[in-house]
């Protein structure tokens, strides 16, 4: 088959492969010269601790599984299996941890509850004051910046795979046929939407109704560090944000430490990932009312700053970049990613929301399959 895959994004990126994998030929589209959207602007995890039961978290840890093989042909991906850590600073958050690690699902997440000292030695980094750490050995993490142009170069030595960089797909042609911003027609057995944010144009004349929010998002980047960071970092406040976490203890921590004003309405928690150059990646916040500002706030990076500071035990390094960033988020319950068919020959798959790049390749395995690729 023929297979037009429009926006290269983790997700379309990663449809892309799993088309190529199948044996099919790729004809890639991209409005931008590179992807700019969510797929650059996030940590790298692949975040499986958080991830609620069923079909999330199934989807989470298929997706590690296929990270961690396909790291293995793409050294570019940069694929370490690097494992997370949220640190409690407190007997409620301590309550959460000891909690979700007495549930049946607990081991398939790979959760273990560490005390001070045992935090410290999975990672020395983290010398400042705490109680322990809920340790998740199944998280791991990739290169944000460096992922898709990785991938892209190994689908390229295929043979079957043309990437076309600076084509806004306008219109559709014929039953799997799609017209670009500069006239040209490409015609395949299939098109997949991959496009990301990017909700209007094409997709919003073909699904004028899609259940997905789009959420803003503050993030930046440090100088290197200095020293290893081992680990992904998270605070408490992650348990806020994740379903994993959701319970009796959960609610308690809810009600006797809310969080604190800046937190609260820029509905924050702590990330902390250490990229190869090492620097840090720290965020993030939420932001879900639209018309979105077009500029950063200082309150929430001096936020985060902080509680990274309290940590590490030291300020942070200098930061080097700030970034805003916007993603799509499905609303239909329980459901990974939004997935509709305008057409017998058109899939579009959309709203991926924070999951995005954890659980893209198992989201275009899927399609793949739905799609008899």
């Amino acid at each position: 088959m023929r297979v037009i895959v429009v926006g290269a994004g983790v997700l379309g990126t990663m449809h892309a492969w799993q088309a190529v994998e199948r044996g099919h030929e790729v004809v890639h589209l991209e409005r931008e010269a590179e992807a700019r959207g969510a797929s650059v602007r996030n940590f790298g995890l692949v975040w499986v601790g958080g991830r609620a039961s069923g079909e999330e978290l199934a989807a989470a840890q298929r997706a590690r599984d296929l990270w961690q093989r396909i790291g293995e042909r793409v050294p570019g991906l940069h694929f370490r299996a690097n494992g997370s850590l949220t640190v409690l600073r407190t007997e409620a958050e301590l309550a959460v941890a000891e909690e979700v690690v007495k549930r049946e699902d607990a081991a398939d997440r790979g959760y273990r509850l560490l005390d001070a000292a045992e935090t410290r030695a999975v990672n020395p980094a983290l010398r400042g004051d705490h109680l322990g750490a809920l340790h998740c050995t199944r998280d791991a993490a990739v290169e944000p910046r460096t992922a898709q142009p990785a991938l892209r170069a190994a689908l390229q030595a295929s043979g079957r795979y043309t990437f076309l960089p600076g084509r806004e797909v306008r219109d559709l042609v014929g039953t799997a046929g799609v017209r670009d911003d500069h006239g040209e027609v490409h015609h395949g057995d299939l098109v997949l939407l991959c496009t990301g944010a990017w909700t209007g144009g094409l997709v919003r004349e073909l699904a004028p109704e899609l259940p997905v929010r789009r959420v803003r998002l503050q993030m930046m980047q440090t100088d290197p560090l200095g020293e290893p960071l081992t680990t992904s970092v998270a605070d408490g406040d992650s348990f806020r944000y994740y379903p994993a976490y959701a319970g009796t203890a959960l609610d308690a921590l809810q009600a006797v430490q809310p969080q604190g004003q800046v937190a609260a309405e820029h509905r924050m928690q702590l990330l902390m990932v250490q990229r190869t150059d090492g620097g840090l990646t720290v965020g993030d916040t939420h932001e879900y009312e639209q018309p979105f500002g077009f500029d950063t706030v200082e309150e929430p990076y001096e936020h985060l700053a902080a509680v990274a500071g309290q940590f590490l035990g030291r300020p942070l390094p200098r930061i080097r970049r700030r970034w805003a960033g916007v993603y799509a988020q499905c609303l239909d319950a329980g459901r990974v990613v939004h997935r509709e068919r305008p057409n017998d020959a058109v899939w579009l798959v959309t709203g991926p929301g924070g999951r995005g790049m954890t659980c893209s390749p198992a989201i275009a395995e899927t399609t793949a399959d739905l799609a008899d690729l």
